[in-house]
């Protein structure tokens, strides 16, 4: 079964709906006036159980199907980031340094259509219900409405997610039983010294070559203390020092990101990285400390629920068009916590060439939106379909 032919005619529809969203941006768990669009377009498709105001802006609304059933979730993220747009389009976005360059306007959409075919056929037994998540990006919304307690408040079974893919080719599935995503950790280090004249650094307790001698040390963890056949990422972003060429400073900052598969990989990173900055901090006479902030945990897919999704892909796309046994990639989504609290399975939709998620050229392509709301709503009547 293909693209749903009624979905298809909401096109024109779905991609003012998601140019609208383009343009307004908002970031967090501050998607006010994307809220407010949301609620909106569902009660004119006559959808009356909304939920608001969970995790601050997110929404759970509810449609009933014919008959009794289970509960299955579907998600879609709304927030959007801290970067200045140069993609030029007319829709680009009004609210200078914020706009939608991870395809949440898009994911959005895609549910809105799924919600509008679903609320008019009520194809399917039990109920779907749809879950507008904020703070994606920043802030674990989805832990947040995991916490509040959606999962037990509105019973749902089985939950599950789409993720836009540039660089893939248009309506392709993308998706892994297990692990698909990495859990996502900061670090922050803070090194104090003794500044002084740079032509005098025997008075000085130079902070500076102890941040790059702790830089240098992290980046061992991985090549000297780590299975090299364990996925693990360590990456120092950020360095900050100084503010002139003859003076050595008193502080230094680095601070990076730690991708693991593993909880125990995940608690050596972080045991080695604490004697590393304390141990050179020693060598070097100056003062260190480690801020080591654990975020996101591995997504993971369940196994019969990623079957199934699959199975509901290739009807939508074909199965040349999906691949079910991709490699897991060292990106980090807070869907990981639903997944933890449910059932699921997570599938990354590709849209084509273009710039990559989190670039300012980026834009989602519309014409994604009806293929992504075609498999949420046969996701929903295959796994919940109407008793003959």
């Amino acid at each position: 079964m293909p693209v749903i032919n009624r979905i298809a005619s909401y096109a024109p529809d779905m991609a003012a709906w998601r140019q609208h969203l383009h343009q307004n941006p908002e970031l967090g768990f501050e998607c006010h006036e994307t809220a407010a669009f949301v609620e909106q377009q569902l009660r004119s498709f006559g959808i009356t159980e909304i939920h608001t105001g969970i995790a601050k802006t997110g929404i759970v609304a509810l449609i009933e199907g014919q008959g009794a059933g289970p509960t299955i979730g579907l998600r879609a993220d709304m927030d959007a980031l801290p970067i200045l747009e140069e993609t030029n389009a007319p829709y680009a976005s009004k609210i200078a340094g914020k706009m939608h360059a991870c395809g949440h306007d898009g994911h959005t959409t895609m549910l809105l259509g799924a919600a509008r075919y679903l609320a008019e056929t009520r194809n399917f037994s039990g109920r779907v219900a749809l879950i507008f998540q904020p703070a994606e990006e920043d802030g674990g919304g989805g832990g947040v409405m995991v916490e509040e307690g959606i999962m037990e408040r509105f019973d749902i079974a089985q939950v599950y997610a789409l993720h836009n893919a540039p660089g893939v080719a248009l309506g392709q599935f993308i998706t892994c039983p297990g692990p698909i995503m990495a859990a996502v950790d900061s670090f922050h280090i803070d090194i104090r010294g003794l500044g002084g004249h740079g032509a005098m650094p025997h008075e000085t307790r130079d902070p500076v070559v102890a941040a790059l001698a702790i830089g240098q040390a992290i980046q061992t963890i991985s090549s000297r203390n780590h299975y090299a056949l364990d996925d693990l990422v360590i990456s120092i972003t950020q360095i900050h020092t100084g503010s002139a060429e003859n003076i050595v400073p008193e502080t230094a900052y680095l601070g990076g990101t730690v991708r693991t598969f593993d909880k125990e990989v995940q608690a050596m990173v972080r045991r080695r990285m604490e004697a590393i900055v304390q141990g050179t901090a020693a060598a070097f006479d100056v003062e260190a400390a480690l801020r080591y902030h654990v975020y996101y945990p591995s997504t993971v897919n369940h196994a019969a629920q990623t079957e199934f999704a699959v199975e509901v892909a290739a009807e939508v796309v074909g199965p040349d068009l999906v691949d079910g046994a991709a490699s897991r990639e060292m990106g980090a989504e807070d869907f990981s916590y639903m997944l933890e609290a449910r059932p699921g399975a997570y599938l990354f939709l590709g849209q084509g060439e273009g710039a990559g998620l989190h670039q300012a050229g980026y834009d989602f392509n519309d014409e994604v939106a009806p293929i992504g709301a075609s498999f949420f709503a046969r996701l929903v009547e295959r796994a919940q379909p109407v008793a003959g």
